[in-house]
């Protein structure tokens, strides 16, 4: 399996990875509070650590949910925090013309679930020279992501990451099949799960999405037992608060112990 640089954090060498951070921005005050504990308690466990936070949520279920400080601010924030946390940056696009640009700032430019099959997307971010991590779509087996890394392939990228996020198990619910992390591993890519997202219940609030936050937990411990090379975890203050993803957010009070059982079993698979 290749390896992937993001900075000085090698992902698929060995070590478990964590990305962690606020759905989306909530201003730069309380972005780099989550941040900087989310970074404590990484550095304290011996886990590299790579911050997240999307700049614009463009799918949100309601036109009145909120997105985000977009584009322009959101990347001011993100390079404030990138300077003051001293750690590399994930964030997510959605349109050809934002790879550039986020480029500039972000580490890592991600894709989102529901936009991993976009050709011009998958092209763009390639050709920026960053890493790209691509959700796997709820609607997609872990086979059909190999027709995405051959995407990325042949636009001139390596630099491939690969997220398992649940898939549509009928409506408003989500699973989590595990047979699909070795499967995407094969493609030769690291593997990312993605605890928080798994246990979304998409669109179940009705203008937005529920989740079951108290099953992050065990849906960790289970992909680390299986095999993965990195967990993204959106972690917050205070998930009752939070402006996106609310009810699937873990709070910062629980994150160390949820990081430090699935680095047991890390260590215990190696």
């Amino acid at each position: 399996m290749n390896t992937v640089k993001v900075g000085k954090i090698e992902i698929g060498g060995g070590k478990l990875v964590l990305l962690a951070g606020p759905c989306v921005l909530e201003g730069f005050e309380r972005s780099l509070k989550i941040g900087r504990r989310a970074k404590e308690i990484a550095d304290g466990l011996g886990m590299p650590y790579i911050f997240k936070a999307s700049f614009d949520k463009a799918n949100r279920s309601s036109i009145k949910s909120y997105r985000g400080p977009g584009l322009v601010e959101g990347l001011k924030i993100l390079a404030q925090i990138k300077r003051e946390l001293h750690v590399p940056i994930v964030t997510d696009i959605h349109e050809t013309y934002q790879a550039a640009q986020a480029a500039e700032v972000a580490d890592i430019l991600q894709i989102p679930a529901f936009l991993c099959r976009q050709t011009d997307l998958l092209v763009a971010a390639a050709k920026t020279g960053k890493v790209v991590n691509v959700k796997k779509a709820q609607f997609l087996s872990a086979r059909d992501m190999i027709n995405v890394v051959e995407k990325l392939r042949a636009s001139g990228t390596e630099k491939i990451l690969l997220t398992e996020r649940g898939t549509s198990f009928g409506y408003n619910n989500l699973v989590v099949d595990m047979r699909g992390l070795p499967i995407m591993r094969g493609f030769g890519c690291p593997v990312i799960f993605d605890g928080t997202h798994s246990v979304q219940l998409p669109g179940g609030a009705g203008s937005s999405s529920g989740g079951q936050r108290e099953f992050v937990e065990y849906l960790v411990r289970a992909a680390v037992a299986v095999g993965v090379d990195g967990l993204f975890l959106e972690v917050h203050d205070n998930p009752a608060e939070g402006l996106s993803d609310g009810a699937n957010m873990i709070a910062l009070d629980n994150l160390e112990k949820i990081l430090a059982g699935a680095l047991k079993i890390h260590e215990a698979m190696k």
